[in-house]
C-alpha cells in the first residue's frame, strides 16, 4: 500500500525454503540462544525502520503530491527488502530445537514475508499499483449535477448529499458518477493486483491470496467460521431489511421500490449503503417518541472538532486510562486543511513507533456520526499506547479485528442517552425506560451496526472469491453485484457492466486494506461491551431496569482496569487466549450481539407479521442488474455461498482505518 508499512504480524505453519540449512551447532551456542539474539536484533531494526517509514507515509497521506508519493514508494521498497532479508534468516532456524513458545511464534511471524516475497520488478509494480489506486480514490471528484463546472469531493460534499437528499434522481446521478470517477478508473489496476497477490502467496507456500490475506486469524476454518457467523445474524438483518423496504415502498412507490425485491442502494443514505442511520428520522418506529440524534444540539451549542476530541479523551480519562500526549495534540489533523492540498480524509489512527508519537488523521465534521468516529479512532490510540512498551512484534492487536473491536467498545457507551444527557446534548426529561423510546434507540443503533454486518462480510468475501478463482476476472464486476444482491439485499440503481468496477468505489478496496476485521470487530465489540457492562454493574440480565443497550460505564474505574488488562497484552498472546482473558471464553460468538438487539428483533417480527410484509428478498435474474461478459463464468444462483478453504489476513501495523 502507498502509505502503510507492510509487516506481516502473524502467521500459520512453516514455509520450507530450499537451499537453506538450519542454524545451530554445539560450538557456537544453542539454536534457541542464537534465535533469541536474532529476533532481538530484528525487532530493533524493524522498530527503527518503521518509525522512519511511518513519518514518510504520514507526510504522503496528509499531502498527496507526486514528490511525497515517490518518497513513500522508496520507503516501502526499503521496508520490503528488510522484511525479505529478516524472513529468509528466520526460516533458517530449526524450530523443533526451540522450547520457548514466544520465540517460536516470533520466528513464524518474521518468516511469513507476505508481498515482500515477490521478485524486485514485480514488487515495485505492486507498490506502484497500490499507490496509484489510492491516489485515484483520494483525488476523485464528481461534477455537480446542477453546475458541471463545480467539482465535488466525497468528503464532505457527496456524503452530505447522500445523508440529506430524498431525490432518487439526484442520488442516482451521484451514485453512478462517484463510481465513474473512482472504481472504474482502477479496474485494470485491481486485476493486475490479484495476480501479484496470488504470486506472493505461492512464494510464501500458500495456495492463493485468500490464505495470505487472513494469516492473522490463526484458524484453518476461518472462512467457514465467517460464513457461519453471518448466517447467525442474517435472520435479524432480514427482519430489519423487510421493515425498511416496506417503509420505502410506501414512500417511493412500486416504480422505485419492489416490495419483495432488493432495496435500491442509492436510497439508503450512504454512498455504499453500509449504514442507514441517515434515514433514521424517516424510518423511526415511534415518531412521537425521542430517538438519539444530537447533531442539531452539537451545532446549537457551538461544538467544534477540537471539542469532540476533548470529550472523547474525557471518557477514557474517566475510566482511568491515560490522556493523549502532547505530540498527539500537536501532530494530529482533526479538520481538513483549507490550504487547497489533496489529502486522505478517511479517518485513521497512527503509531509512529517511538513510544511517544500517536496521531489521528480525520477531516472531522460536527455531526453525531463523526463524534462516534472520533471516539473510535481514539480507542485505537489508547490501544496503541497501551502496548507501546512491548517488543516490536507484539505491538499490535491480538488480531486485526481486536483493534477495531476495542476501538468500537466506547462507541456503544457513547451512544447511550445517559451519556448524551451528561454532555448536555439531550434533555434530562427524556424517559429512557419507556418501551417505545427504547425501540427507537435500538432501531437507530441497528441502522448502523446491524446494517453494516453483511457489507462488512461481503467485501472480503468478494476478494477471496477473486483470489481463489471462484469468480472470473472477466466478470468481476457482475460478481460484486451478485454478492451485494445475495448477501446485502441491495441493488444498483442503474444496470452495471464489466466496464465498471464498483468494488473500487470503496476506500478499503482501493487501498488494499482487509475488511473482514470490521465484521469480526463488531462481534468482539458486543462481547467486550457486555463484559465491561457486567463488571461496572451497569447491566444485569435479570434486571429489566438494566438492559444491555442502555449500559454506560463512564467514570467506572473497574471497567477501565479490565479493558486495560486486555489491551496491554497487545499481540503477545494468540487471540483466543486474549479473548479468554477478557470474557472467560476463547470463542468469538454472536450471543452478545443478538442479546443487545433482542427487544428490537421481537418488535420487528411482530410489526412485519402485522403488516403482512415479505421477509427476505427475491432476485429473478442477475442480467437485470449487470451485463456479464460472454467469456465469464459467473454463477447466477442466488443464495449460494461458494465455500473457500483456509483464508487469512495481513494487517498494517502502524495505521488503523475506520
Amino acid at each position: 500500500m502507498g502509505w502503510k508499512v507492510h509487516i506481516v504480524i502473524c502467521c500459520l505453519g512453516v514455509v520450507q525454503v530450499l537451499g537453506q540449512s538450519p542454524v545451530g551447532t554445539a560450538k557456537d551456542g544453542t539454536v534457541e540462544e542464537k534465535a533469541r539474539k536474532f529476533v532481538k536484533k530484528a525487532e530493533e531494526e524493524l522498530t527503527k525502520m518503521t518509525e522512519k517509514a511511518t513519518f514518510i507515509d504520514w507526510n504522503f497521506a496528509s499531502n498527496l503530491t507526486d514528490e511525497n508519493e515517490q518518497k513513500s514508494l522508496a520507503s516501502k521498497k526499503v521496508m520490503d527488502q528488510l522484511s525479505l532479508r529478516l524472513g529468509q534468516e528466520a526460516k533458517k532456524f530449526k524450530r523443533s530445537d526451540i522450547s520457548d513458545r514466544v520465540l517460536i511464534r516470533k520466528l513464524k511471524q518474521l518468516s511469513m514475508i507476505g508481498i515482500s516475497a515477490l521478485p524486485e520488478k514485480e514488487l515495485n509494480r505492486y507498490n506502484t499499483l497500490d499507490s496509484q489506486m489510492q491516489k485515484i480514490y483520494s483525488t476523485a471528484k464528481v461534477p455537480s449535477k446542477d453546475d458541471p463546472s463545480k467539482l465535488l469531493s466525497l468528503e464532505p460534499e457527496l456524503s452530505q448529499i447522500f445523508a440529506k437528499s430524498k431525490d432518487p434522481k439526484e442520488l442516482e446521478y451521484y451514485w453512478k458518477e462517484w463510481r465513474e470517477q473512482s472504481g472504474k478508473k482502477m479496474r485494470d489496476h485491481f486485476m493486475e493486483n490479484i495476480d501479484l497477490i496470488n504470486h506472493a502467496a505461492r512464494l510464501n507456500g500458500l495456495r492463493d491470496g485468500s490464505e495470505l490475506k487472513t494469516q492473522d486469524y490463526e484458524s484453518y476454518t476461518f472462512i467457514d467460521e465467517m460464513e457461519e457467523t453471518w448466517r447467525g445474524l442474517k435472520p435479524l438483518y432480514e427482519q430489519l431489511h423487510a421493515y425498511v423496504r416496506h417503509k420505502m415502498f410506501q414512500k417511493y412507490g412500486k416504480d422505485v421500490v419492489n416490495e419483495k425485491g432488493p432495496i435500491p442502494a442509492h436510497l439508503l443514505g450512504n454512498m455504499w449503503a453500509q449504514s442507514w442511520n441517515n434515514l433514521g428520522s424517516f424510518l423511526k418506529p415511534f415518531p412521537d417518541k425521542p430517538a438519539i440524534d444530537v447533531t442539531d444540539a452539537m451545532f446549537e451549542q457551538g461544538w467544534t472538532p477540537k471539542i469532540m476530541f476533548e470529550k472523547a479523551e474525557d471518557f477514557f480519562l474517566s475510566m482511568g486510562l491515560p490522556p493523549m500526549r502532547e505530540e498527539f495534540w500537536n501532530g494530529s489533523i482533526i479538520e481538513k486543511p483549507d490550504d487547497g492540498r489533496e489529502m486522505v480524509c478517511h479517518a485513521s489512527a497512527w503509531d509512529f513507533y517511538n513510544g511517544k508519537d500517536f496521531r489521528i488523521n480525520q477531516c472531522t465534521i460536527v455531526t453525531e456520526e463523526d463524534f462516534i468516529t472520533v471516539n473510535h479512532e481514539m480507542g485505537h490510540t489508547q490501544y496503541q499506547m497501551s502496548y507501546a512498551n512491548l517488543s516490536y512484534l507484539h505491538r499490535n492487536g491480538a488480531n486485526a479485528g481486536f483493534h477495531e473491536g476495542v476501538a468500537d467498545i466506547l462507541s456503544l457507551a457513547v451512544g447511550t442517552p445517559s451519556y448524551y444527557q451528561r454532555l448536555g446534548l439531550m434533555k434530562d426529561d427524556v424517559d429512557i425506560t419507556d418501551k417505545e423510546t427504547n425501540i427507537n434507540l435500538l432501531f437507530n443503533t441497528a441502522l448502523q451496526r446491524l446494517v453494516f454486518m453483511p457489507f462488512g462480510y461481503l467485501i472480503d468475501k468478494y476478494r477471496w472469491d477473486m483470489y481463489g478463482g471462484w469468480a472470473d476476472k472477466a466478470d468481476m464486476n457482475c460478481h460484486w453485484v451478485k454478492l451485494r444482491l445475495d448477501i446485502q439485499g441491495v441493488a444498483p440503481p442503474v444496470k452495471r457492466s464489466e466496464e465498471d468496477f464498483d468494488a473500487g468505489a470503496k476506500y478499503h478496496v482501493a487501498a488494499n486494506i482487509g475488511y473482514i476485521r470490521y465484521f469480526v470487530a463488531h462481534i468482539y465489540e458486543f462481547q467486550f461491551y457486555k463484559e465491561l457492562c457486567e463488571v461496572s454493574g451497569q447491566y444485569d440480565p435479570n434486571d429489566p431496569k438494566k438492559p444491555l443497550h442502555l449500559c454506560n460505564f463512564y467514570g467506572n474505574k473497574e471497567a477501565g482496569e479490565r479493558l486495560l488488562s486486555m489491551i496491554s497484552l497487545g499481540a503477545s498472546k494468540p487471540w483466543k487466549e486474549v479473548i479468554k482473558h477478557m470474557t472467560g471464553s476463547p470463542k468469538m460468538d454472536t450471543g452478545a450481539f443478538r442479546e443487545y438487539f433482542r427487544p428490537l428483533e421481537k418488535w420487528l417480527e411482530e410489526e412485519n407479521r402485522k403488516n403482512g410484509v415479505h421477509v427476505g428478498w427475491e432476485v429473478e435474474d442477475l442480467e437485470k442488474y449487470c451485463q456479464a461478459s460472454s467469456s465469464g463464468r459467473i454463477s447466477h444462483n442466488f443464495g449460494i455461498f461458494l465455500p473457500l478453504a483456509l483464508i487469512t489476513l495481513t494487517a498494517s501495523k502502524s495505521v488503523f482505518f475506520v
